[in-house]
């Protein structure tokens, strides 16, 4: 799928999830069917996997799940509730052991644990326990900040308000599902019929909205109950392992899933999956797919997290539903970044529980290959139960071969494919070649600067975008900032759909913004390839906006000092470093952050501690690592307040040099750099000594 197709789609399911959100979580009135929600929220969380850099910060994923909505007090989770990375086949789970075994550094045949268990379909909560005794609870909420549940979670049965045994830590914060069995569901929804009321419709829903009445003596009548398999912050261990973990979280007074199973390679974990596929209608409970964790707790905090998962869990999801249907029409859609991207408008079919009535055709080259056309019947699935693509043609309709635009449908500009300077190769994506003088891009390139992650302008989404650039009234990102003032003569409380409170509340929100984190500020103008993460990873390097700005506007050519440390920066490839220069070169684009700047004040990205022996030190690893691999070894000096860099240049502190080391080796002795063995290393941040693995030989 091109950038400009993810980008579109991502837009469509934030803004169904969110409705549907708003449907369920604030007027307790569901009009999805368990499995269309889901369906939707696998959607998103796999097109977010594979584009990472159009991850947009009001996205429902960021969040986790639903913002609070203002009828409980607001709980903040002292550790984030995250969500998990999926696999959807049995080769995925097979690529994820060995991912594991890599960072770690162990070889291929060893035989490392991992618990499998049921992935139950129900609402996120977190209970907290200070000496065994239930002080808190709350529902994930947008994954930092949940609602307060606390004494709806305490008429829960399965909920203990004082943890039996011993050995507990004084401080525990128990994670794990809200969800109704299959009979008590059915049971709720007899009883709704025999009075004339509206049924349920689907367990996770009632299970939620029983969970989040106003009045907790509602939830203590409904058979509401609760699964425990995880822990938040805890002030002492819960055990070592996975496994250990949950018979403790068991012993101390919860239920947790009798189908947890642990197993020592991926062949028995995809075992386990097709055993609980089998007989998943006869566990009482809706599941949607099997969880794998690393089981040795120590491995789970070297292995750590990234943005969004962690790296040593993933959830195994069910196969995805085929159907046929008719392609009425192929429509191009113009995304931020100019891409023209085809989009297969279809005779809406339902699809694993949701209606589809459009498909990804992801670029010119797709659309050829499956040789698809207006009019012709075709075989759809959700990919994984999540993206809706079209696999091939079934009948051909007779209709005339599609042509692919050479002209942007929405300004009439050239589309161009773009081609690589050195290799010669031509991208498979045109792009609208008028950049922000293109209302499509523009319109998008605003939407993207207000989104969550970005500048976060509650009021200010992708519609209120599309009427004050249609108005004329917001163009670039400073005329937002500018709004409140120009507003004598814009009268927006006069406006269809808004008023007097409505617009004091949009005045509000943009002004708690003129303050904004560097990262977010970078993510925010919407450079090419700078997602979240390369925005983390250039705010960490640089700190300040001034350091990074004088820095780039100082790049002239390859040969330039600054563009050497650009490209050096791990993480950072060369396209994304191309990207960065073009954009901040461009002098549209720079206009347009000075006019930003003069509305906004930038914080600058928090640097390290002073305390411990790396902390704002440049770190280059060279060479075969021994005791841990090469990407373990750079998540810990990052942990650290390391900087980790890919090449050596003068602002280069550690060479560490593995066996086998060349070139950098070189560079560093004739530059005066320190170097150093993997274990001078160790010794020098006083690193873990490697932990006794849980694995056996596999048999």
């Amino acid at each position: 799928m091109t950038d400009a197709q993810a980008k579109e789609r991502l837009k469509v399911l934030s803004q169904e999830i969110r409705a549907a959100d708003a449907q369920y979580y604030q007027d307790d009135n569901p009009v999805l069917t368990d499995a269309e929600y889901d369906a939707l929220r696998k959607e998103l969380n796999a097109l977010e996997a594979a584009y990472p850099h159009l991850v947009e910060s009001n996205s429902p994923s960021r969040s986790t799940g639903l913002k609070p909505s203002g009828r409980f007090g607001k709980v903040t989770h002292s550790v984030p509730m995250l969500s998990l990375d999926n696999t959807f086949a049995d080769a995925d789970v097979k690529d994820f052991v060995a991912r594991v075994k890599r960072f770690l550094n162990l070889p291929d045949e060893t035989g490392l644990a991992f618990t499998a268990e049921p992935k139950i379909d129900g609402l996120s909560a977190s209970i907290r326990y200070q000496k065994g005794v239930l002080i808190s609870g709350a529902t994930r909420g947008d994954g930092r900040v949940g609602e307060d549940v606390t004494a709806n979670l305490k008429t829960l049965d399965d909920v203990p308000k004082q943890l039996s045994g011993s050995g507990w830590p004084d401080i525990l914060e128990v994670r794990g599902e809200v969800y109704l069995s299959h009979r008590d569901f059915a049971a709720m929804n007899a009883a709704q019929d025999k009075i004339g009321k509206d049924t349920y419709k689907n367990p996770r829903n009632a299970a939620a909205g029983s969970l989040r009445q106003i009045d907790p003596a509602v939830t203590a009548e409904r058979p509401v109950k609760f699964f425990a398999y995880a822990w938040g912050e805890i002030s002492g261990p819960v055990g070592k392992t996975q496994m250990e973990a949950v018979d403790n979280l068991a012993g101390w007074g919860f239920a947790t899933s009798l189908e947890m199973k642990l197993h020592h390679n991926a062949d028995a974990m995809i075992a386990h999956y097709h055993d609980i596929e089998a007989k998943r209608a006869d566990l009482g409970y809706d599941i949607d797919g099997v969880v794998y964790k690393v089981n040795d707790l120590a491995l789970q905090e070297r292995l750590g997290f990234i943005s969004r998962a962690p790296r040593w869990a993933t959830a195994h999801k069910f196969p995805a539903e085929k159907a046929i249907t008719t392609l009425n029409d192929i429509e191009i859609q113009v995304g931020r970044t100019g891409a023209l991207t085809p989009v297969a408008k279809l005779a809406p079919i339902t699809v694993g529980g949701v209606t589809v009535s459009n498909a990804t055709l992801h670029n010119e080259d797709e659309i050829a290959r499956l040789g698809v056309k207006p009019g012709d019947r075709v075989e759809i699935q959700r990919a994984g139960d999540v993206i809706p693509q079209i696999l091939r043609v079934v009948e051909d309709g007779g209709g005339k071969p599609f042509t692919y635009p050479a002209q942007c449908p929405i300004c009439g500009a050239e589309a161009l494919n773009d081609v690589d300077e050195k290799t010669g190769h031509v991208d498979v994506v045109r792009r609208c070649s008028n950049g922000l003088k293109c209302p499509a891009q523009a319109t998008e390139g605003l939407k993207h600067f207000v989104s969550r992650r970005a500048f976060d302008i509650d009021g200010m989404g992708a519609k209120q975008i599309e009427v004050f650039y249609a108005r004329g009234l917001v163009r670039e990102p400073a005329d937002i900032f500018t709004l409140e003032h120009r507003n004598t003569h814009i009268g927006l409380e006069g406006w269809e759909g808004w008023g007097e409170t409505s617009a004091a509340n949009l005045w509000a929100a943009i002004n708690a913004r003129r303050a904004v984190d560097f990262d977010r500020f970078l993510y925010a103008l919407g450079i090419r390839h700078i997602g979240q993460g390369n925005s983390n990873l250039l705010a960490r390097h640089y700190l300040s906006w001034d350091d990074f700005h004088k820095s780039i506007t100082a790049i002239k050519d390859a040969a330039s000092p600054e563009w050497a440390e650009l490209v050096s920066i791990d993480g950072v490839g060369p396209g994304a470093a191309r990207a960065v220069k073009e954009f901040f070169h461009h002098p549209e684009n720079a206009q347009a952050v000075m006019n930003l700047l003069d509305h906004v004040t930038l914080i600058d990205a928090e640097a390290p501690s002073d305390q411990g022996p790396v902390v704002g030190r440049t770190v280059v690893f060279t060479g075969r690592l021994v005791h841990f691999s090469r990407d373990e070894a750079k998540a810990k000096a990052q942990s650290l307040g390391a900087k980790v860099s890919s090449s050596i240049s003068a602002k280069t502190d550690y060479l560490v040099a593995g066996s086998g080391a060349g070139s950098k080796l070189k560079k560093a002795a004739e530059s005066g750099i320190r170097v150093l063995t993997e274990d001078e290393w160790l010794e020098l941040i006083g690193a873990f000594s490697t932990p006794a693995l849980d694995i056996k030989n596999p048999q």
